[in-house]
């Protein structure tokens, strides 16, 4: 395996060593193995990576020289793809996702993301011309402009995290921005692996960019709350999103935040239990269940549920899991003991409760690394901990409903609204539930939503804001409104 990565800072233009030389350890989840030591940033990094970010922002052409910035972003996905295989291996080794998930969301997928907001910083204008308008005897002029937000605090997590991190960068270089990246500290390499590309191999002025990976929360607190910072992007738990929102209050800084999910698929007829249990069944064990958008819950007529779950049954028992390096793999490791355990705790908390488990359930053994069986669980109660609260695990719920309105009633029942599906053989009846469900995206008779031209991002507690498309840029932009006298 390729020892490729880099484990040091981007700060102010320069790679560099943390302060102090501070490092904390990456981990393969699959093997236990460290993968190398990463440099570990201090709240003294963090500070001069958002005093950089403020200097680049105030006093250089970057917010305004829209043909710069495409070129840099191209210039950023072109090494991307120069050293692609280098990359593939670093985020096996390191997020343990399966190297099949790698051509898609895990890694080249997101430099697609990245052409997407080249294109776009070429070809926006949101000026919008208001017209004249009298006001006090004299007419007026007035017309809207968008400009960049300023200084932008980015905060990813660890299970997709090339994809988070470009989903935040691509869309606020393109408006303008400056950055500061954190990365997750379950991942650091791969972050300070972009951070290295940019220096290297991208024309994106000092300052620009800066790339941290930190053990240390009060790294974190300092991306929050410094005066400096105008914009914070987070994606992670609706917990930490919560207490991010509470600390920027105080600076009112505007908070850009892609949460949790608790995703349900919804079956309306016995045609369409079959596929809707296979589907629903593949997405909950995607990436081992570490997706904020998959379809956790299975909503499935009453009379049918029992068919559903043995569909579900024989998908999750026939999935390979293991290796993430070999293409046959469909389930990796978690990302570590802590969440192995966690998942564990709560389908043994569910099964205490009366669920009972048709699937998997507990911790793979056999081998080093932080694998867990593909579970179905099913008479579960809608309103559970493990049918209310993210897991992030590989862990599916089948629960039923006796009709349409009881079956959006169920999928709404939850303080999350982030994605979900229907399936029905009547494709007007499908639509309508769909357009009943109260979350940001939702797929209909399996149409895919994901692309980097839609938006993303959910209602409720799933967050606030939307990556993608124009939308995710226009989160990156001020609105300011200009007047002049008429005729001027």
């Amino acid at each position: 395996m390729t020892t490729w990565h880099e484990p040091n800072l981007l700060i102010d233009g320069e790679l560099t060593e943390a302060t102090g030389g501070r490092t904390f350890s990456s981990v393969n989840p699959a093997t236990e193995e460290v993968i190398a030591e990463a440099a570990d940033a201090t709240v003294a990094d963090a500070q001069r990576a958002i005093a950089a970010a403020r200097r680049a922002f105030d006093e250089t052409s970057w917010s305004t020289d829209a043909a710069l910035r495409s070129r840099c972003l191209r210039q950023l996905a072109s090494a991307m793809r120069d050293n692609l295989e280098d990359l593939r291996t670093l985020t096996v080794a390191e997020v343990g996702v399966p190297v099949s998930m790698t051509s898609g969301p895990a890694l080249e997928g997101p430099i697609d993301l990245i052409d997407y907001y080249a294109g776009l910083a070429e070809t926006y204008d949101g000026t919008v011309d208001l017209g004249d308008f009298e006001a006090y005897g004299a007419m007026h002029h007035r017309w809207v402009e968008r400009e960049a937000y300023g200084v932008v605090s980015a905060i990813s997590a660890y299970n997709y995290p090339t994809q988070l991190n470009l989903a935040k960068l691509g869309p606020a270089l393109a408006a303008g921005c400056t950055v500061v990246l954190k990365g997750a500290p379950d991942t650091p390499l791969i972050t300070l692996a972009l951070g290295k590309l940019i220096a290297e191999h991208t024309d994106i002025p000092v300052g620009v960019v800066s790339v941290l990976a930190s053990s240390d929360v009060e790294t974190g607190v300092v991306m929050t709350t410094d005066p400096n910072v105008d914009m914070i992007t987070f994606t992670g738990s609706t917990a930490v999103g919560k207490s991010i929102m509470s600390v920027a209050s105080d600076t009112l800084k505007k908070c850009f935040l892609e949460l949790g999910g608790k995703s349900a698929m919804i079956v309306l007829d016995e045609e369409s239990v079959d596929g809707g249990a296979f589907g629903c069944a593949m997405a909950a064990n995607s990436h081992s269940g570490q997706g904020c958008a998959i379809t956790s819950r299975l909503v499935v007529p009453r009379a049918h549920v029992d068919k559903a779950v043995e569909m579900a049954k024989q998908v999750v028992e026939g999935l390979q899991v293991g290796d993430p390096f070999d293409p046959g793999t469909f389930l990796g490791p978690l990302i570590s003991e802590k969440q192995r355990d966690k998942v564990h705790a709560m389908v043994e908390r569910a099964v205490a409760e009366g669920a009972k488990v048709v699937a998997g359930g507990k911790p793979v053994d056999s081998q080093k690394g932080f694998f867990f069986q593909p579970t179905v669980l099913v008479d579960v109660d809608e309103n559970s901990e493990i049918a209310q609260d993210e897991v992030f695990g590989p862990v599916l719920v089948v629960l039923a409903h006796d009709g349409d309105d009881d079956a959006v009633r169920i999928a709404n029942n939850s303080k999350y609204g982030l994605s979900g599906g229907v399936l029905a053989a009547d494709h007007e009846r499908a639509l309508s539930v769909a357009r009943r469900v109260r979350t940001g995206t939702v797929s209909v008779n399996g149409g895919m939503w994901h692309a980097p031209d839609a938006p993303f991002g959910g209602y409720k507690q799933s967050g606030i804001g939307r990556e993608n498309g124009v939308a995710g840029l226009e989160e990156f932009l001020q609105t300011k409104v200009l007047a002049e006298p008429s005729g001027r």
